[in-house]
């Protein structure tokens, strides 16, 4: 097997000016009357410009920051309501041609324990996944030449393949090197979710000292450009991110933004989701703290991106404290991992403490899937592990139709309802199961009579009284 051909995708271009948003970030400190404005246009559920993002990300008024925090909560609720969609990672492989300065799994680490998954191992990991209730999975995949587009397909088969009592996995995404049109078209026919790829950063001069050019990620344009070729593939539902940590929080706000803005633009649809993680302790690993993103910081960053980009899904991952978490959830997440294990064989192998040569970076959450929802609940959000619109062809522009009017709160709310009550039957704690009952019921009589109304509660008792799975909208 040999890694995927360097070619771009049609009129590639390096689309990030570094000049231009350099200067919109020296710009004068914004007016309260011109922070308002952009507010009003974002609560508009109008997606904000570069230019109108830099405004957000300049002020340093305490006052004003309270009002975006606001927005993003309101926002937040107006688009998704109180719905958060839960999902687990599951490392396949780390072998990796990369020497990437911050990762663990980078080539030089000899003290990284390298592995790669067989097809039963995998099945294995699947399956004390779905034992415990997820039925969302993203594959994580080092870059070397054995993790190659048939290679993720065929685990991606595999995955879908794997039953336990009720269980089933019914979305798998992916997070894995760019790879050339023809790969993306075969990962594509395997029924993949997301597929996912990290900038990591898209400051030029950072990207070049993190990723040696003598590596595979060293090539920035080829990176930049992959998920433009995965749309020329066929793939209309692709994720971004950025490593915060690396170079000013501000900036990369500001470049991630303009990459969802260049999709949107040359393909007419952006981003399914952004992700924004931090950096974390790592085996092998030193970090230059002088980018550090504090958590004052990583709050504005998660507030202003939920304004920037209204209709993106916002992930937060178990690499930050469960306190900070729950204090972030409101400010426009709406999708985190829970009982996540990133050890290689970590969900049947790892015990209680994790094991840093095994991982890629360490996590600050690491508590089981059934604590962290019966904490949402208690919060009051409704965990979702529905993927109706994926299973429906409610993707990509699709999904914008739909959306736009306000679609996913409608819709996804009951469908939320319907994955919950699955899990409550067949895998929560007793403790858990009287929450979510409760929160269920609180739910259905915020639901505006009608047909919708009617249909979820009749097929809620489908679920409870007849045992039957797999019902959405």
């Amino acid at each position: 097997m040999s890694l995927p051909s360097m070619n771009l995708s049609a009129n590639a271009v390096d689309f990030i000016d570094e000049g231009h948003l350099h200067g919109l970030l020296s710009g004068e400190k914004p007016s309260a009357v011109r922070i308002r404005e952009i507010i009003s246009k974002s609560l508009n559920k109008e997606a904000l410009s570069v230019e109108e993002t830099a405004v957000l990300v300049r002020t340093d008024d305490p006052a004003l920051h309270e009002e975006i925090f606001a927005a993003a909560r309101q926002l937040k609720e107006t688009v998704y309501g109180n719905r958060i969609v839960l999902f687990a990672p599951l490392y396949i492989g780390n072998d990796c041609i990369n020497d990437c300065t911050y990762c663990a799994f980078k080539r030089s680490n000899f003290r990284a324990i390298r592995r790669t998954l067989t097809p039963e191992e995998v099945r294995l990991q699947v399956t004390a996944l779905q034992d415990h209730g997820h039925k969302r999975l993203i594959l994580v995949f080092g870059e070397h030449s054995r993790y190659d587009a048939d290679f993720i397909a065929e685990t991606v088969r595999n995955v879908y393949s794997v039953r336990s009592g009720h269980g089933e996995i019914r979305r798998v995404n992916i997070n894995a090197a760019p790879l050339d049109v023809e790969g993306y078209r075969k990962v594509k026919d395997a029924g993949i979710g997301t597929y996912q790829i990290f900038m990591e950063t898209y400051h030029h001069a950072t990207y070049a000292a993190m990723h040696p050019g003598n590596t595979r990620k060293g090539n920035y344009l080829y990176r930049l450009d992959g998920l433009s070729r995965a749309f020329e593939a066929g793939c209309d539902d692709v994720g971004l991110g950025v490593l915060f940590g690396l170079y000013d929080w501000r900036f990369e706000v500001l470049a991630m933004v303009r990459h969802a803005l260049y999709l949107q633009e040359r393909f007419n649809v952006g981003p399914h989701t952004l992700s924004f993680p931090r950096l974390r302790p790592a085996s092998g690993v030193k970090f230059d703290e002088k980018f550090f993103t504090t958590d004052a910081e990583f709050k504005r960053i998660i507030a202003i991106l939920r304004l920037a980009v209204p209709y993106t899904g916002l992930i937060l991952t178990a690499r930050e404290k469960p306190e900070l978490r729950r204090e972030l959830m409101s400010f426009g997440v709406s999708q985190i991992d829970a009982g996540s294990r990133i050890e290689l064989g970590g969900y049947t192998e790892a015990g209680d403490a994790q094991v840093m040569e095994r991982e890629q970076f360490s996590l600050a959450d690491i508590r089981s899937l059934d604590d962290v929802m019966c904490q949402l609940m208690s919060d009051g959000y409704v965990p979702s592990f529905c993927t109706s619109c994926y299973r429906s062809g409610r993707t990509g522009e699709h999904f914008m139709e739909f959306s736009i009017p306000g679609f996913i709160k409608r819709f996804c709310t009951p469908n939320a309802l319907l994955t919950l009550q699955e899990y409550l039957m067949d895998y929560a704690s007793p403790e858990t199961r009287r929450v979510g009952e409760k929160l269920i019921s609180e739910e259905l009589e915020r639901m505006e009579d009608g047909d919708m109304k009617q249909r979820t509660i009749k097929q809620l008792e489908e679920i409870k009284q007849r045992h039957v799975r797999d019902i959405y909208f």
